[in-house]
């Protein structure tokens, strides 16, 4: 993921050299972890093992833990790409086109360790119904007739993407980033250059390429390649079925036992779908009831002598806008009736309207259900995007000199 960028590198040697000193000291001690201001000051892109988040709305990231069908069907749709993560091979060049083609947004990467931010980019600036936010929008429309190396170079000094990017940043991380492009500009000077791919291979770090569906044909939007790679018309609407098996292949090429990739799925976040479910779940209980009262003033104590009935499903019932589950008025008023529903409303017979508000209340508990779920998977992913940003380096470094202070560590060293 850091070694293969420099092949595009726009920036001269001593350019390189002068990034990893002065401006990069840091204003905290060595011991101490790093601050804001080290992310602000800093001038690179640090190593990232998660997708960094540009805050677009209604989109969320979640991990694809098997290609098997069963699995894929399963994931919120749309599915607007997928970001596969694996150990860095060279693809066969031929493959990709001449040109980026007109209506495909595709950005080289131009900087080390920027791919995770580069493959989400080829992604959402693909996705023609989806709110990217100011900063992203009008990056995109800046963007519009660059080159892909171009919208590269655009991404390397895009002071937005990149405090978000270098949130996830250790010193450690930092340190590292530097001294990588020190070496790089040493070798350079040096006039020594890699000219085994074996060796190429052996030393290939972990990197992000984007798989697309755009305009009827899926795409292979990898950063370190110069242009798009087409993988074909898309066929009976499903476009993921029809990248399995390009991801596969590339998995295939592992060794057994070998664990070296991973899949990533940007879909539609399921939250607001569900509550907007649940708005129009309420409102259409609202018009049942209203009928129902019209019809049979008593349908209620009809509803609760039924063997049937679950109290607690009844008890539990939403009739309103509900902070524990993100409703609010508005939701409900904005929300429509299904054409179906608005007809039993119509009906003179309340047997008929009766059983279609307890499927509605059924109907409902399963919402309320998936609500508080996505909502438990969000917090967790904060937790863990926390977690990652957190600098354990120093903590460490603390518990290793107590140890070494009272003698335990004295064996252990060779």
């Amino acid at each position: 993921m850091a070694e293969h960028a420099k092949r595009r590198r726009l920036a001269k040697s001593s350019d390189v050299s002068d990034a990893s000193t002065g401006p990069n000291t840091f204003s905290s001690t060595p011991s101490t972890p790093v601050n804001i201001d080290d992310k602000l000051n800093w001038n690179g892109f640090c190593e990232v093992e998660s997708e960094p988040n540009f805050g677009v709305s209604g989109v969320k990231v979640q991990e694809v833990v098997s290609l098997d069908e069963e699995i894929l069907n399963d994931l919120p749709r749309p599915v607007y790409g997928f970001i596969f993560l694996f150990k860095w091979r060279e693809d066969d060049p031929d493959k990709q086109e001449q040109r980026c083609p007109e209506g495909v947004w595709f950005a080289n990467q131009t900087v080390n360790n920027a791919c995770a931010s580069v493959a989400l980019l080829n992604i959402v600036n693909n996705v023609a119904d989806i709110e990217l936010g100011d900063n992203l929008q009008a990056f995109k429309d800046f963007t519009e007739d660059f080159t892909p190396a171009l919208r590269g170079d655009a991404i390397a000094n895009f002071k937005f993407v990149k405090e978000i990017h270098n949130s996830f940043a250790r010193k450690m991380d930092i340190l590292n980033g530097d001294l990588q492009l020190k070496n790089e500009a040493e070798a350079k000077k040096k006039g020594r250059e890699r000219t085994s791919s074996a060796e190429d291979e052996s030393i290939a770090g972990f990197h992000f390429v984007a798989f697309v569906p755009i305009d009827g044909k899926v795409w292979k939007l990898d950063g370190l390649e110069r242009q798009p790679q087409n993988l074909g018309v898309i066929e009976n609407q499903d476009w993921v079925l029809q990248a399995k098996p390009e991801i596969e292949d590339r998995m295939a090429k592992y060794e057994e036992g070998q664990i070296e990739f991973a899949i990533l799925g940007l879909v539609k976040e399921p939250l607001s779908g569900f509550v907007s479910t649940l708005a129009r779940n309420v409102k259409s209980l609202a018009e049942l009831t209203k009928r129902l009262d019209s019809l049979k003033p008593d349908w209620r104590d009809f509803i609760e002598s039924s063997v049937n009935v679950d109290r607690v499903v009844t008890e539990n019932l939403v009739t309103g806008p509900d902070a524990i589950y993100e409703l609010t008025q508005e939701l409900i008023e904005q929300s429509q009736l299904a054409q179906s529903l608005e007809d039993v409303v119509l009906h003179d017979v309340a047997a008929d309207i009766m059983d279609c508000h307890q499927k509605l209340v059924l109907e409902q508990t399963g919402l309320r259900a998936s609500i508080i779920e996505e909502q438990q998977s969000i917090r967790s992913d904060q937790e863990r995007a926390a977690s990652r940003r957190h600098d354990y380096g120093p903590a460490v470094e603390a518990l290793v000199d107590i140890l070494a202070r009272k003698g335990v560590l004295k064996d252990m060293v060779v």
